[in-house]
């Protein structure tokens, strides 16, 4: 019997990360376009410095509110109308609001990009904020936060960013307000949060797709170009202070089956010369299946379905800008385990950051973590939206249009040794605020015993 020959795979084609064309327009919007043959969906995401500790004391929450509300209808088209609008586009419009500020994000066929630009400029350059739509959206959120507050990985969120920074720093509270804070936001305080903080010469639009056959310059003249405003100094942020003593916070869920685990604290931020040699440490400890934490809590002793480790960049500003370097990441380990396995495996996690402080990471451990997020980020950003939403996240943390591209090379020229000794200080055992969400009665008394900070038990 003659057997073909085994297929062998071609050389690998050389990638980099995209490299954007940027621009400005007249009225001072900065555009970062990029043209993505073969990318007939095209992405568009519009950063607008409206962060959250702008937000007026006592209305945490409007800023969410003023983003879900610039699709709720403008000077020319209801929320109906404008709705319809969009689907006769075939696009999707949507709207956040996070510490740094707010993002609106748009996809759209490349046939259809100039209406659904359109449609984007109104949104931003007059929205009606309709009473009804605003009270609307208000009752919403408010029916949103019992369900956030019953979720124990949302739970676990909140009670740890209280205990990580000092009680009038916006970051110790939730990101979308409270019951009290937004049950105060009227159509009034949305719009005032818009006069104050939207405006093109703060605010930056990427594009990206196939612009083959698009004549997007006049697309943009005749849509966001359109868009006028003040011309003020954008938002000055305050320093990120927080306090990472070691310490315990059970928030009690009586007769729970499972407790979540979070267990965190702040570090460098991007624009820190450790942030690729802490990415790469971090993912050897908790950044897949096959990494440390999993390798033990869950493939040796059974614990959890998976335990993470990661780093979430909180807010990041250009050490040269205005307000000073003041970002910050949260570094964090997050997992759920059964109720009786709580003290065993938090016992067994401080093994493995211990293990790790004294004997490293090993070359094998970072050959594979580099191949991971190296070796698959061509197919990571295959999608317009993947490569725009990158390029949104440099402008917002104030990085360099290559950043990206750079970040994959110096990840390849990390060593083990690096990577050891930015993990090891990214996640020091003496240094990490603990919450639990569980069973007060049955994990509290038994946590003390372990000796990783003091235990404070607060309603669930």
């Amino acid at each position: 019997m003659e057997f073909h020959p085994q297929p062998r795979g071609g050389a690998p084609k050389p990638w980099a990360f995209p490299a954007p064309e940027r621009s400005q327009l007249p009225n001072g919007l900065t555009l970062l376009t990029s043209h993505r043959p073969g990318q007939q969906v095209v992405a568009v995401e519009i950063n607008l410095v409206a962060p959250l500790d702008a937000e007026p004391e006592g209305l945490d929450g409007v800023a969410t509110i003023m983003a879900r509300a610039l699709s709720e209808g403008t000077d020319k088209h209801d929320a109906e109308a404008f709705a319809a609008e969009l689907e006769r586009c075939g696009a999707t419009l949507d709207a956040h609001a996070d510490h740094p500020g707010v993002r609106v994000s748009l996809e759209v066929p490349a046939s259809r990009l100039h209406r659904a630009l359109g449609l984007l400029a109104d949104a931003l350059r007059a929205p009606a904020f309709p009473e009804g739509e605003v009270e609307r959206l208000v009752r919403n959120r408010l029916d949103e936060i019992p369900h956030e507050l019953a979720n124990p990985a949302r739970r676990a969120a909140m009670a740890l960013s209280k205990e990580l920074f000092p009680a009038a720093s916006r970051m110790s509270r939730p990101r979308q307000g409270t019951e009290d804070t937004v049950a105060r936001i009227d159509a009034a305080a949305v719009r005032a949060f818009y006069d104050t903080h939207v405006r093109p010469a703060t605010a930056t639009a990427v594009i990206v797709g196939d612009f083959t056959g698009v004549d997007l310059g006049a697309a943009l003249d005749d849509t966001l170009g359109a868009w006028s405003g003040s011309t003020a100094e954008p938002w000055k942020a305050a320093p990120i202070t927080a306090d990472d003593t070691g310490r315990v916070i059970v928030v009690d869920r009586p007769g729970a089956v499972q407790t979540q685990l979070l267990i965190g604290r702040i570090g460098a931020d991007r624009h820190d010369r450790v942030w690729p040699a802490q990415v790469l440490g971090t993912y050897c400890l908790g950044g897949t299946l096959t990494s440390r934490l999993d390798r033990v809590l869950r493939e040796e002793k059974g614990y959890t379905y998976g335990v993470r480790a990661f780093g979430q960049v909180l807010r990041s500003t250009a050490p040269g800008s205005p307000e000073g370097a003041t970002g910050a990441a949260l570094l964090a380990i997050s997992g759920s385990v059964d109720t009786a396995s709580t003290v065993p495996a938090l016992e067994d996690l401080w093994k493995v950051l211990r293990t790790l402080a004294a004997e490293g990471l090993t070359d094998e451990e970072r050959d594979v973590a580099v191949q991971n997020l190296v070796g698959v980020a061509p197919l990571k950003y295959e999608t317009a939206a993947a490569v725009a939403g990158t390029l949104a996240d440099q402008v917002e943390q104030q990085l360099p249009d290559d950043y990206q591209a750079q970040l994959y090379a110096r990840l390849a020229e990390t060593g083990t040794v690096e990577a050891t000794a930015a993990v090891i200080s990214a996640f020091p055992v003496d240094r990490l605020v603990t919450v639990l969400v569980g069973d007060a009665a049955q994990i509290a008394e038994p946590v003390k015993a372990l000796g990783v900070g003091e235990v404070t038990v607060v309603s669930g």
